[in-house]
């Protein structure tokens, strides 16, 4: 996946310091869904022995050390030509995946979370499905403006892109999260964000590490307006079809939630 050309501009001049500042580099890998994708690939690879995955950039980092890093970053450079009209068309993901991710943070956080790191990521890897399919299908963006048009309780995101492409973006991004090593219950959320109404209809006890992850996701999109930054649609459709279901799992009244909504929005954090 391609990286964000001013990100690797920064992290080129930053590794070029007499003494580079691993924190400032986290910080700026953290941005980047492709180069956080790569960089926790290697970390949680059969080399580093880890016991458990990790999706924590800023352990990743630490873990790595700068010379790892600085490698990475390289490797990375090389394969990043983009045409510009497909930087531009990519903005508009590169945008909203850092919006998300720093919602999430927020929301995970306000809420008590204990999955902060988790949150940061799915928010980060969500969509990183949506480069992929636009690689493979020049006109993937105009179908996924009609699945947003299209959106609701009798019909997912997915389903207009299973019709055109016979694949989606959360099932890409469910494969590419596996590829980079993510946490099992980090893949599953990525696979079935778009699937929401039917796994918070099931009001049994199974299921509650993806509910927990996919309900701050779901606020965190709302509050970001995904379905306009992507979809170019004014109405959140999906929203409207699955917000009483999580606000009721998370226990938020509507009320609470405007507050909370008003308060991020006011943070700048989304």
């Amino acid at each position: 996946m391609p990286p964000q050309p001013q990100i690797m501009v920064d992290l080129q001049m930053e590794q070029y310091m007499p003494d580079p500042d691993l924190g400032a580099i986290a910080r700026l890998i953290a941005q980047d869904p492709g180069l956080s994708g790569a960089l926790l690939k290697l970390v949680n690879s059969p080399y580093y022995g880890l016991t458990n995955k990790i999706a924590s950039i800023q352990r990743a980092v630490n873990l790595l050390g700068s010379r790892s890093i600085i490698n990475l970053i390289n490797a990375q450079s090389i394969k990043s030509e983009m045409t510009d009209e497909t930087i531009v068309t990519l903005n508009r993901f590169w945008d909203s995946a850092q919006d998300v991710a720093m919602t999430c943070l927020t929301l995970a956080k306000r809420t008590g979370s204990q999955a902060v790191d988790e949150a940061y990521a799915l928010g980060l890897f969500h969509d990183c499905g949506i480069p992929l399919m636009l690689k493979r299908f020049p006109n993937y963006m105009g179908v996924l403006e009609q699945a947003y048009a299209n959106a609701g309780p009798t019909s997912r995101v997915v389903d207009t892109e299973n019709r055109e492409f016979n694949t989606n973006h959360a099932v890409v991004g469910y494969f590419t999260a596996k590829s980079w090593r993510l946490p099992e219950h980090v893949s599953n959320a990525i696979a079935n964000h778009h699937n929401a109404l039917v796994i918070f209809q099931d009001e049994s006890g199974r299921n509650s590490q993806l509910k927990n992850l996919l309900a701050i996701l779901k606020m965190a999109e709302h509050i970001c307006a995904s379905h306009r930054v992507l979809g170019n649609e004014c109405e959140d459709h999906e929203w409207n079809s699955i917000g009483h279901l999580i606000l009721d799992y998370v226990g938020l009244s509507d009320y609470d939630f405007e507050n909370l909504k008003e308060s991020i929005r006011e943070l700048g954090a989304h």
